[in-house]
């Protein structure tokens, strides 16, 4: 491994200078030609250079009461080499454990660096516009909301806002970890951490810094590996129990043959120093926390924020998946998927429903103009509650709504759909009808694939939770093959059904929800995962994972992670203490000395760490493409 100095912080400079001066004074300490008193004051000297930060750490935590940890043996092992006479293996010894907590920390670095990458998100300053025009740079923290400020080109977003002027495209990779850049217009909301690419953008805040999703982010980034796993929690409280075990095993190799066989004191006293060398929990300690800080450092190149390294665990038992449907498992988003015109062109019958419903807010009003493109709108136009709008068009009554208002309206020729997947939107122009167009949500690309994935690494059931009606939940649900469905709910439902599934299910239930109204099932759940939650205050708050794109495929990316993170765990545990075991026996027997003792620590610990760190290279979930926004299909001339 190849190390910059220049890319070392000062803790791990001063480290590895330290480290190559303890090598040239055991060098000349071991094969120069000077008397052997010079040579042990030489390698003493090595000793405490090297092995100074020890000493202190060990007696600090002495006074402290807290006696056996990796410190505290690796003193009483060198020193007791020392009193020996065994200098050069003293130096050795606590050389060999200095290089192997260097690389170590190199590593933890490593690790939180893909982590820590998102810090990078946190923005320099804010471009704030006055009067006039002017542009004073300040701190995105006195940046109040309503506030005006410029992002150019190349910059970071500092604040989450409303763009009032100019059209770019925006990276957003930071933040969900897509390459493909995301054009941006006015009225669009964009969120602070991603960077400005091409034009000049002005927004208007919307957000404090305090609250804007960087902030956010940030602070969850920082917290992420605050909560512990069982398992991390199980290595803290063995390793107390297990040291001074070793320490008294030690102690027994060291007195007792002695006494009872007659053989050399310093014979079963330099064995019991290899003892405590090779009984260093240090594989242990460090490679299991680093599997789980190492996973949510693959889940955060991935876009996916993981909380805490136990909501790893908890993801690697879930049984059973549930989903909300609208904004999770479909876009959120109307399209017009089927047109059946009579008596007149499909363009036409898009067009009729279109110029009455140009200025309408609703979603599927929207949808209908979005897929006509027209220009002009009809006049005089009234809304009927529940049933659609009447408006004047070229001197003549337009229609547009659904079969209560055919019906109202007594228009000839009105014959409803049945057995349509979505919303039915109906149309009449003087007096006659003119035809149906359907208007369905679309199921996201990357979701059949994610649910098969999902079955395949060991989720039992999936589920499908949605407020909308059941013909549509169904067919949704087939075309995605979800287990089972619950349609017709309100938010109190869902999480109603929640509980039922956990009270009757072995393993543990996750729901996955878009984060808008779902904020109790994701805090109800035993893993809340926030789908597309950038943005969403409550979801941040209340979900266990957030992942930060809109993609289904980044479930079963953070559930490989998970599975990977527990299998590099469980190897590393059995690893280090079948060699530690092994190398024990040994050492006992006077087979192994402290030199290949300390070759077995350091060793172990970092291939254990190696090990570790294979989980940051962890590639991303594929899903076969489908197209999001798919054409009409085909046309019906009559009905």
């Amino acid at each position: 491994m190849m190390v910059k100095l220049s890319n070392l912080n000062t803790k791990q400079k001063r480290e590895a200078i330290l480290a190559g001066l303890g090598i040239l004074f055991l060098v000349i300490g071991v094969i120069s030609p000077l008397p052997a008193f010079i040579k042990a004051g030489i390698l003493i000297v090595a000793y405490l250079i090297v092995g100074y930060d020890v000493l202190m750490v060990a007696s600090k935590n002495i006074r402290a009461g807290h006696w056996f940890d990796e410190n505290f043996l690796m003193a009483i092992a060198t020193v007791g080499a020392l009193l020996i006479g065994e200098f050069a293996e003293a130096v050795a010894v606590m050389l060999f454990y200095k290089i192997g907590d260097f690389f170590q920390d190199l590593a933890v670095e490593n690790s939180k660096r893909s982590i820590s990458g998102l810090l990078k998100l946190r923005p320099d300053h804010a471009n704030l516009v006055l009067a006039h025009g002017k542009i004073n740079q300040v701190s995105p923290a006195a940046v109040e909301i309503g506030d005006v400020i410029q992002v150019k080109p190349g910059e970071k977003v500092p604040l989450d806002g409303e763009i009032i002027e100019g059209r770019s495209y925006l990276d957003t990779a930071a933040l969900t970890g897509e390459s493909q850049p995301v054009f941006v217009s006015p009225g669009r909301t964009i969120l602070s951490g991603t960077v400005n690419q091409s034009g000049v953008l002005q927004l208007k805040v919307t957000k404090r810094y305090g609250d804007s999703t960087v902030a956010k982010i940030l602070k969850l980034v920082e917290s992420a590996s605050e909560k512990k796993t069982k398992v991390e929690n199980f290595i803290t409280k063995f390793s107390r129990v297990y040291t001074p075990v070793v320490v008294g095993v030690a102690a027994l190799v060291a007195i007792l043959p002695p006494l009872v066989t007659g053989e050399a004191w310093l014979t079963w006293l330099y064995r019991a120093l290899s003892v405590l060398v090779i009984s260093c929990p240090c594989a242990l300690v460090i490679s299991v926390p680093l599997s789980y800080f190492s996973g949510i450092g693959a889940a955060s190149k991935q876009g996916v924020l993981v909380k805490g390294s136990n909501y790893l665990d908890v993801l690697n038992q879930v049984q059973t998946m549930v989903f909300d449907k609208t904004g999770t498992l479909t876009l959120g988003r109307f399209t017009v998927s089927q047109l059946h015109p009579v008596g007149i062109s499909s363009a036409d019958l898009l067009k009729l429903a279109a110029v009455a419903e140009k200025k309408s807010p609703h979603p599927i009003a929207k949808a209908l103009v979005q897929a006509s493109n027209v220009t002009i709108e009809a006049s005089e136009i009234n809304e009927v509650v529940g049933q659609g709008v009447v408006a004047q068009y070229q001197g003549k009554e337009l229609f547009v709504g659904n079969a209560k208002l055919m019906q109202a309206k007594a228009v000839t020729g009105f014959k409803p759909l049945s057995h349509e997947i979505g919303t039915v939107v109906y149309v009449a122009y003087d007096g006659h009808f003119k035809g149906a167009i359907v208007v369905a949500d679309t199921v996201k690309a990357s979701a059949k694939s994610a649910l098969a994935g999902l079955k395949q690494s060991g989720i039992a059931r999936t589920v499908m939770l949605t407020g909308d009606n059941q013909a549509t939940a169904q067919a949704v649900a087939s075309k995605l093959g979800v287990d089972e469905v619950h349609a017709g709910l309100l938010p109190a439902d869902k999480l109603k059904l929640v509980r039922q599934f956990q009270a009757k299910t072995q393993g543990k239930v996750a729901f996955v929800g878009d984060g808008l109204n779902d904020t109790p099932v994701l805090a109800g759940s035993d893993l809340g995962i926030a789908m597309g939650a950038l943005g969403s205050d409550a979801a941040i708050e209340a979900a266990d994972i957030v992942l930060m794109n809109d993609e289904p495929s980044s479930i079963l990316t953070v559930r490989k992670i998970a599975q990977k993170t527990r299998r590099i765990a469980q190897e590393n545990i059995a690893f280090a203490l079948a060699i530690k075991v092994g190398c024990l026996i040994l050492a006992a027997f006077g087979i192994v000395n402290l030199w290949e003792a300390v070759f077995a620590d350091v060793g172990v610990t970092l291939i254990a760490v190696l090990n570790a760190l294979r989980l940051v290279h962890t590639k991303k979930t594929s899903s076969k493409q489908q197209p999001t926004q798919p054409k009409p299909q085909a046309v019906v001339e009559k009905i």
